[in-house]
């Protein structure tokens, strides 16, 4: 673990964010140990130099109080896009944990996106949030086989404890679900995966899944995923490159058609996959209790 300072932690309000309508965004952490061969944290434009390096923001808490009691609007606060708010560390830190007691305290919302089943170890405190604002939880699951997780995603909770999860926090109350990202060309871009998928998510009591049938690369995540994959998947590398070339965004060629079918059993289960949808349906009630309350 290392340390590194930090002037601010929480970011300036954003009235309308299409992404999960989060208003806020928060990292304690920079960097992520999770060793996911996908990663686009990775990218050298993020300029977070050994990204499997994880490293603490010194005085986190301090900073986190002061920015949110001078926070002039609550709202949703995002944790989890740039590194994961539950890496091995917050184990035994529990600095995640505390930085939710403190969004709890001062009122605020929160949305987490995490590959980790750590999480339910602050259902208490989410529960508590849930009384009073919107809670998002996103658990990202990118295929139904705990073998194809064991080699892209080596060092986290694999695809069938992270159902548990989820069973754990909708169980609870919580609005949780599956960030289907990224599904990775020519390894789980299938209609088997998703089928499996769906129902998986469907017994865990997942209120939604949100897709992306493809992955991004560039740079050195390319070059770092490239070796990944002539580790694990010999000949796989020589597929990409003949089907993507040097594309930042390399769609899956059976993405309309996964799409369709995720949309139609999604349906099925009564799982919520458009972003306009999942939104609403994580802050209707709080909403509602607004509006009654004026």
């Amino acid at each position: 673990m290392e340390y590194i300072s930090a002037k601010t932690i929480i970011s300036s309000y954003a009235e309308n964010n299409n992404w999960f309508g989060n208003n806020y965004n928060m990292n304690i952490y920079k960097g992520c140990c999770h060793g996911c061969i996908y990663c686009d944290s990775r990218s050298e434009c993020y300029r977070v130099e050994d990204f499997d390096t994880v490293r603490l923001k010194e005085n986190a808490l301090n900073l986190i109080e002061k920015e949110l009691k001078s926070k002039r609007k609550t709202g949703v606060i995002g944790t989890g896009a740039m590194s994961d708010p539950y890496n091995p560390f917050e184990k035994g830190l529990c600095l995640t944990r505390r930085a939710l007691e403190l969004i709890d305290k001062y009122g605020f919302g929160v949305s987490i996106a995490t590959k980790s089943n750590l999480i339910i170890r602050d259902i208490d405190i989410l529960q508590r949030i849930r009384k009073h604002s919107p809670v998002l939880c996103k658990i990202t699951i990118t295929t139904s086989d705990d073998e194809i997780s064991r080699k892209i995603e080596p060092n986290v909770a694999v695809s069938s404890e992270r159902f548990l999860a989820i069973k754990r926090l909708t169980d609870a109350g919580i609005f949780a679900g599956v960030l289907l990202m990224p599904v990775l060309p020519f390894i789980a871009d299938n209609e088997e995966n998703v089928l499996q998928l769906v129902k998986l998510a469907g017994e865990s009591g997942a209120r939604f899944i949100y897709p992306a049938f493809g992955v991004t690369l560039r740079a050195n995540q390319r070059d770092y995923f490239y070796k990944k994959l002539d580790e694990l998947f010999p000949s796989m590398k020589e597929r990409y490159v003949g089907q993507y070339g040097n594309s930042y965004e390399c769609h899956s060629p059976n993405a309309r058609r996964l799409y369709k079918l995720l949309s139609e059993e999604c349906r099925k289960y009564g799982i919520l996959y458009r972003m306009n949808d999942i939104i609403a349906g994580y802050k209707s009630a709080y909403e509602s209790k607004q509006m009654t309350f004026f």
